[in-house]
């Protein structure tokens, strides 16, 4: 067969989701022979990201319901005596709710006079002008952020994968408070040079980040507030609305209910990232966060790991060692496959693997829109926790621009992510309709009324979050279940999971070794490049 792969591997691993990539990357490292399959033309799985084109296909295979395979009759000629096989699930029955919507009519059928003036400006959109630019388009199914000094920062530049990408720093923090739009200050410089707040706020609110920033286990100033809400700390301060507010929704990201102590974690995570790349404690993959599984799968295939994309029909071999099940391998579009151990995501994962496992929901709403939320002078980029009341977590809209590749110019791409409590349409509603103007138009739009800015095409749909589940209940010992995007704004839970189960594999072996300079991590942003470089003379590590 022309498509027939190596018969034996140390790990096969299916599934390009970013925990997968990472495992496969940090097993070619240190020599191990990798497989790395994937049922789609893409990759990322429920990490990727689109072109406009590509993620309206994505969209139609998630509505389609695909009729399961009969593979595993098919494969049972290949089986040794007391093997069974079992079907790998289906990654897209695992997205629901889905509800895509044009605010802007297509002219492509209307008349010639209509489509030319429709056409004269620039700041005029049609769905056919859409379209065309499909290609400019860089559209995140689960857009997330980076802290600075968190642990996906430090994996990428201690292993060089940095090389393979660029960032750019989130330039602004908004909230929203008085039913309106605020730019939080962060940093020492924001808080001194904000109009916004008065000079006793000023120095209220440094003394609590300071606090905050210094706090260690052993010291007193938290006690007796370790069974109450970080609410509860900050009424104590003393402090005034607008600052309880910015602190409990913007630099620790919490709600009413946080816990004291999740809070004051919270905001020392966002404060001990302030002012190594920026003002801010966060970065943005360039072309978006489904850049950085691509970047982890670059570096397994210098290191010798095999890549097959739309590789489909995979079924799992079970046999018993013992009292135990073990996997021997899979078989792959007819091809026997041998395997030491298996690594695949939870969408991938057969249903009889999944028979302990519980999972949240993550609503999820995706805009394309003519402007942005809050006009500046300078394109920004954006996050917004915005509150939506005591029973609920906050709803997190991160907004990019052209400057990121993430569209084409005069339009943006409003991210917004919550906890699913009903629908992604019910759940996001309220932010949406402070933010956003929905209503259809006729796609001739005035530059002078852009706040809030209107909507070209809208997308809302609901995913599993698997990241607080027991993946190991059901399956047999040498197999290991990855979670797809959870809840949290980074990427530390997927760094973490694959350093879990790495060890597992190979508990005596360095996970991703080696030690580049700092400043391969590329900004794009040339002032910005500047102060990185300042500081990594201070950072480089030990030879």
């Amino acid at each position: 067969m022309e498509d027939d792969l190596p018969s034996e591997h140390d790990v096969i691993v299916i599934g390009t989701g970013m925990t997968e990539s990472i495992i496969a990357a940090a097993a070619s490292r240190i020599g191990k022979n990798v497989l790395h399959l994937d049922r789609n033309d893409y990759y990322g799985g429920l990490w990727a990201s689109f072109n406009f084109e590509g993620f309206q296909k994505w969209v139609e295979e998630c509505r389609t319901l695909k009729t399961p395979s009969d593979s595993v009759s098919k494969n049972k000629d290949l089986l040794k005596d007391n093997e069974i096989l079992v079907s790998c699930g289906d990654q897209f029955s695992t997205v629901s709710n889905i509800q895509e919507q044009w605010h802007i009519p297509d002219f492509a059928s209307a008349g010639d006079n209509q489509l030319s003036e429709v056409k004269e400006k620039d700041n005029n959109w049609d769905r056919s002008k859409v379209k065309d630019l499909s290609r400019k388009f860089n559209i995140d199914l689960a857009p997330k952020l980076l802290f600075s000094r968190g642990s996906l920062v430090d994996l990428l530049i201690s292993s060089n994968i940095a090389r393979y990408a660029e960032f750019r720093c989130v330039t602004r923090i908004l909230t929203w408070f008085h039913d309106k739009l605020e730019t939080v200050p962060c940093s020492r410089a924001d808080v001194f040079s904000t109009k916004d707040v008065s000079v006793v706020e000023k120095r209220l609110l440094m003394q609590l980040l300071q606090l905050c920033a210094e706090y260690k286990p052993e010291g007193n100033e938290f006690k007796g507030f370790e069974n109450k809400t970080f609410v509860d700390y900050l009424k104590s301060k003393d402090l005034t609305d607008s600052i309880m507010h910015y602190v409990l929704y913007a630099i620790a990201m919490g709600s009413e209910n946080t816990p004291c102590m999740v809070g004051v974690e919270k905001a020392q995570k966002f404060l001990s990232s302030l002012g190594r790349y920026g003002n801010t404690p966060f970065l943005w993959p360039m072309y978006g966060s489904g850049e950085l599984p691509q970047c982890f799968c670059r570096l397994c295939a210098v290191f010798g790991g095999v890549y097959h994309l739309k590789r489909s029909n995979n079924d799992i071999i079970i046999s018993k060692e013992g009292d135990e099940a073990v996997c021997d391998g899979i078989i792959s579009d007819g091809q026997r496959l041998k395997a030491r151990h298996l690594v695949l995501s939870v969408p991938d994962a057969p249903k009889t693997f999944l028979q302990k496992t519980t999972a949240t929901g993550i609503s999820r709403g995706i805009f394309i829109t003519n402007g942005s939320i809050l006009p500046s002078e300078k394109e920004s980029l954006t996050l917004l926790q915005f509150p939506v009341g005591k029973d609920r977590e906050p709803i997190t809209v991160i907004e990019v621009g052209p400057s990121t590749h993430a569209c084409p110019n005069g339009l943006y791409i409003i991210h917004m992510t919550s906890k699913q409590y009903t629908n992604a349409v019910d759940d996001l509603k309220v932010a949406v309709e402070k933010l956003l103007n929905t209503d259809e138009s006729d796609g001739l739009f005035d530059e002078a009324k852009q706040s809030p800015p209107r909507v070209l095409w809208s997308l809302y749909f609901n995913c599993p979050d698997t990241s607080k589940s027991d993946l190991s209940g059901s399956v047999p010992k040498n197999v290991y279940l990855t979670s797809g995007p959870d809840l949290d704004i980074d990427f530390e839970f997927a760094v973490k999971q694959a350093k879990e189960i790495f060890s597992k594999m190979y508990p005596t072996e360095e996970f991703l070794p080696r030690a580049p300079d700092p400043e391969e991590l590329v900004l794009d942003d040339a002032e910005e490049t500047k102060n990185e470089s300042k500081e990594a003379e201070t950072e480089k590590p030990d030879e």
